[in-house]
């Protein structure tokens, strides 16, 4: 693949990120095509916009920033607006209330009971969106920690190769097709665009949110000051994120033993112990018989 190949597909990319980011809200139609003109586009959208327009003139700037950085660090800002999200907020506490509110009234339970599960449901309504989006940018950041060595190892093996840092990145880009690959590609972008890699590499950091990604940036923008090599730079930090990966694959099977010990409880002791001690008891119940 030559320079000029990279060149201009990272100039197409670099337009599509510019639409997605001068744009005031999200073309669903073009994010998801399989969506337009669903009873989500014509209904549920127009609805939590309204609705969202209505909430963001009570919220504070702040709320919304810290909203919209969630977004981004799940992935999903082009689609969902923080706007948009408080929406949903309020309108599953107002159902899960109302849900409660019936309930309270067809069962009739006392009134303590009515008030705490009233109470209980209410609170629930508003955190599941949370530990919705929360659960999202968790498996986002597993997955980027996850591919961050192989996407190391690839940019190593392309400037060695004597390919730029750029068009190390379109290779990654090309090759992941993994959130990585989609923020790195996002990073060429911008500096196609005519930002500094400083301040595309900033902002990749900003998006992302991952500790071990974070060390990778600074480790880069340290050597573009310096005039380091950057490929061995690169490769150091591509070993170092072998290793912390490896670590982190044993430190999830050393848990392995505890997340399975409820259900080895709960579903597998209760059979066996029937089993191994069913016989003897009938053999007892003779003998206390005869």
């Amino acid at each position: 693949m030559t320079l000029s190949v990279l060149n201009r597909r990272a100039g197409a990319r670099a337009a599509a990120w510019l639409a997605d980011d001068l744009a005031a809200a999200p073309d669903v139609d073009a994010v998801d095509p399989a969506r337009r003109g669903s009873a989500y586009e014509r209904l549920v959208h127009p609805l939590l916009a309204a609705i969202g327009r209505r909430i963001a003139a009570l919220t504070p700037a702040a709320r919304l920033d810290r909203v919209h950085d969630d977004l981004l660090r799940a992935g999903i800002a082009t689609r969902l607006r923080a706007e948009e999200v408080l929406a949903v907020n309020v309108l599953t506490a107002i159902g899960a209330a109302c849900v409660a509110v019936g309930w309270a009234i067809a069962a009739a339970p006392p009134a303590r009971l009515a008030v705490a599960g009233c109470a209980a449901v209410s609170v629930a309504g508003v955190a599941l969106p949370r530990a919705w989006l929360r659960r999202k940018i968790a498996a986002r950041r597993e997955s980027i920690f996850r591919d961050l060595p192989d996407a190391l190892d690839l940019m190593v093996i392309g400037m060695e190769a004597g390919v730029t840092f750029d068009g190390a990145l379109q290779v990654v880009a090309d090759h992941l097709d993994t959130p990585l690959g989609h923020e790195l590609g996002r990073t060429l972008a911008e500096m196609e665009l005519g930002l500094s890699r400083r301040d595309a590499l900033q902002n990749l950091k900003r998006r992302v949110d991952v500790p071990e990604l974070t060390m990778v940036v600074a480790a880069l923008l340290q050597a573009d000051a310096l005039g380091m090599s950057v490929s061995r730079v690169l490769r150091v930090q591509a070993a170092e994120m072998r290793n912390k990966r490896r670590q982190w694959a044993r430190e999830k099977a050393g848990k392995l033993p505890v997340k399975i010990l409820f259900p080895l409880v709960v579903f597998i002791f209760p059979p066996v112990m029937v089993v191994i001690i069913g016989p003897a008891f009938s053999g007892l119940r003779n003998l206390f018989a005869g």
